[in-house]
């Protein structure tokens, strides 16, 4: 029997995110229909009788996690599937990631009463997202100025959460800013003008945009202001991609 896979993020009162997340579980669902066609086709498996990636969301929505998590168990059972991948889509092991999606987790399986569900790693711990960094500048790469960058993500008070990111900087050679936290966007970009940089780019290490994406970029504006000289420019965060759903069924299929 395959497992079922559900995706949780943080949740968000802009419809883009949802939508993203939709399309990100598509396209992992378009690879689990592959994988298991090939297992049908060699007479392992029977076709499912239900959706098997499912999405769900830690805050903003009516049902907390737990119950969220339960209800898509539920309909797996229903359908005659008993094993279900939990994956939270978060880029740092804040809080969240460490203590509110756990404990969640675990009041769903409390529910349950059975040893059907298996936390995945976030997916900010799979070595393949500092590749699509990578790739993000690399093809952004101006030989025409002296450029620095800077990896702008969230941020969070939780400690050791940053070790992770900023490991991730230092492999690409790039400086990493937070959002809410300290080092600033605004302070970064100040130390690299101090440093003689032409031109900044701005790594959103966000997957979707949403409110903060679009605060950043009214900060961008600002700063252009401020620094008239240098040129800025401003990436798409990581987005729901073919590319990022590779890496998230690597992760759920370790």
């Amino acid at each position: 029997m395959p497992y079922a896979y559900l995706l949780v993020s943080h949740g968000s009162r802009d419809p883009r995110q949802e939508i993203a997340m939709q399309q990100l579980a598509k396209l992992v669902n378009n690879k689990l229909e592959s994988n298991l066609q090939k297992s049908i086709i060699g007479g392992v498996v029977s076709p499912p009788k239900c959706e098997l990636v499912g999405t769900a969301y830690l805050e903003l929505k009516p049902e907390p996690l737990h119950e969220q998590i339960k209800r898509f168990a539920k309909m797996l059972k229903a359908s005659g599937y008993n094993r279900l991948k939990i994956l939270p889509l978060f880029l740092l092991p804040g809080v969240h990631v460490m203590e509110d999606i756990p404990r969640e987790v675990t009041l769903a399986q409390q529910a349950l009463g059975e040893d059907m569900i298996i936390l995945q790693p976030y997916l900010g711990s799979h070595a393949g997202v500092q590749q699509l960094l990578a790739k993000q500048i690399a093809e952004s790469n101006d030989n025409c100025y002296k450029q620095g960058w800077i990896i702008l993500t969230h941020g969070s008070r939780r400690p050791g959460s940053k070790k992770q990111v900023e490991a991730m900087a230092a492999n690409l050679g790039v400086v990493v800013g937070y959002w809410s936290v300290a080092p600033s966007l605004e302070s970064r970009v100040k130390e690299l003008v101090s440093a003689g940089y032409h031109k900044i780019n701005i790594l959103p290490y966000f997957l979707f945009c949403g409110g903060i994406t679009d605060a950043i970029a009214r900060s961008l504006q600002e700063l252009k202001l401020q620094f008239p000289a240098v040129r800025f420019q401003l990436a798409e965060p990581l987005g729901a991609s073919a590319e990022l759903a590779d890496l998230i069924w690597d992760l759920i299929n370790k």
